[in-house]
């Protein structure tokens, strides 16, 4: 029984640390949407993974300028030992007298009789050399010591690095104003549902009225019927925009990185992040693009292409390195090679490699004046980024401005069409109005409904569009 608590216990306490890891908060103001979403976003962890691995890339092309240790094994078993030929006159005991016998009168020494006949010049007696079985274990440590591509390598790795930073920067840019959009198009679609049952209740009343109206015939069938055609149009118009308000809330759990049915709640108001989000100052702000992360990664491009122009230009350097090795060779006609009798010989060696490079048929040559070519295409492309980025900035700053002015326009124009429907409402049913004018109206009241709406989610997208380029996030 005690086990058992244990064990209960174990799994309510893993629970627990697994809902805390994957906590998601009731709601969301937009602040805390963006900085979930910087947390969350899959985007945005697989730039930080890019990061930590350019890192290791970096790192991994230090190491190869630094001392490289190898050591390896090799046992070989001739099943089958290679059998060499020798001339027989080589293992001849007697070939050395003959040899003397030719060239000096030995009749005065004693008589040696029965010496063996020389065998002949054709015979070959086989040979095998080595023994069967061999074990040989070496280290060997090699040291770079000159070599221009490894310093333009280490260049090219930090470099590298740089590019990965400035991508995750871009790529939180990138969601931030991801984040602002689809949050704005939740707001958007919340208050166009509301607004659509709101119309929808009015002119569900003014329907019944008016055909109360009509049953006791003091208007026409067709007053009936405008209202009817109406009240048809809104109700289309508020089922659609319920598709698209679930539609945005699993845009929104997508970009902030989490499930897609994920049920959302969010604190802010359109309204009130519209009037949070009209900054005037923010139109008078710095225009240089060369602090901006678009400038930046294309600055980083051009820096890439000459540390490719030199890298063509050490390749005509001599390059140099060293090693040291040294191993113990062992040598049986039987696996013994664990036995104390075994005997190991060892061997040690030192040297330098120099490599020079000393005619490529103009091939290096070629390469450089390539190299020289695309670093002139990526310097004239960093100015048009600039040109462009300068272009984009003052774009943006027109858009947000107008965006401001476009929203204080919709206001006007929404309280203006309001007054304008209570009056065609009130002169329709006082029987001095037309059911077309009524319509007119109400159609009228509904554009600039949707237009305020649309108007309030500009100035936030707009801001964020401008803050994007301008890599502000305050």
């Amino acid at each position: 029984m005690r086990n058992k608590l244990i064990f209960i216990f174990s799994l309510c306490f893993l629970s627990l640390g697994f809902s805390q890891n994957q906590e998601i908060p009731e709601s969301f103001s937009l602040d805390e949407a963006i900085a979930f979403a910087l947390e969350n976003n899959r985007t945005a962890k697989n730039a930080v993974r890019d990061i930590e691995a350019a890192k290791k890339q970096k790192w991994e092309t230090t190491a190869t300028g630094l001392p490289q240790v190898n050591g390896a094994v090799n046992y070989q078993n001739n099943i089958k030992q290679q059998v060499s030929l020798l001339p027989a006159s080589a293992f001849d005991p007697f070939n050395q007298i003959r040899q003397l016998e030719d060239f000096y009168d030995l009749s005065s020494l004693p008589v040696i009789d029965n010496i063996p006949t020389a065998p002949g010049s054709d015979d070959f007696i086989p040979v095998i050399f080595g023994t069967k079985q061999s074990v040989n274990a070496n280290i060997t440590l090699n040291q770079l010591i000159f070599d221009g591509s490894y310093l333009v390598g280490l260049q090219s790795a930090k470099v590298f690095l740089e590019i990965s930073q400035n991508a995750k920067e871009k790529t939180d840019l990138e969601i931030r104003k991801a984040v602002v959009n689809a949050y704005g198009n939740v707001l958007l679609s919340e208050e166009s549902v509301l607004i659509f049952e709101r119309n929808k209740a009015t002119l569900q009343k003014n329907l019944n009225e008016t055909r109360k109206i009509y049953e006791n015939g003091l208007t026409e069938e067709e007053d009936v019927e405008q209202l009817e055609i109406t009240l048809a149009s809104i109700e289309s118009n508020l089922r659609n925009v319920k598709r698209l308000r679930d539609l945005s809330y699993k845009m929104l759990n997508i970009t902030m990185g989490i499930d897609l049915n994920n049920d959302t709640k969010l604190s802010d108001t359109l309204e009130a992040l519209t009037l949070e989000n009209i900054t005037l100052s923010l139109l008078a702000a710095d225009d240089d693009v060369t602090k901006t992360v678009d400038f930046r990664i294309a600055a980083n491009d051009t820096r890439s292409k000459e540390l490719l122009l030199k890298l063509e230009k050490s390749k005509a350097l001599p390059s140099l390195s060293g090693f040291v090795t040294a191993g113990y060779n062992g040598n049986g006609n039987s696996f013994d090679f664990f036995q104390r009798e075994q005997q190991w010989f060892g061997t040690a060696a030192f040297g330098f490699n120099l490599n020079i490079p000393i005619f490529s048929s103009l091939q290096r040559s070629a390469s450089t004046q390539r190299a020289k070519i695309n670093l002139e295409k990526a310097q004239d492309d960093l100015t048009e980024v600039e040109q462009q980025l300068k272009l984009q900035v003052a774009s943006a700053k027109s858009d947000y401005q107008l965006s401001i002015e476009e929203y204080e326009t919709s206001k006007k124009s929404l309280r203006l069409s309001e007054r304008i429907e209570k009056k065609n409402q009130v002169k329709f049913f006082e029987g001095v109005g037309s059911s077309f004018e009524l319509r007119q109206a109400q159609t009228q009241l509904y554009t600039a409904q949707q237009e305020y709406l649309q108007a309030m989610l500009d100035v936030i997208n707009k801001k964020a569009a401008l803050e994007t380029i301008l890599n502000q996030t305050n």
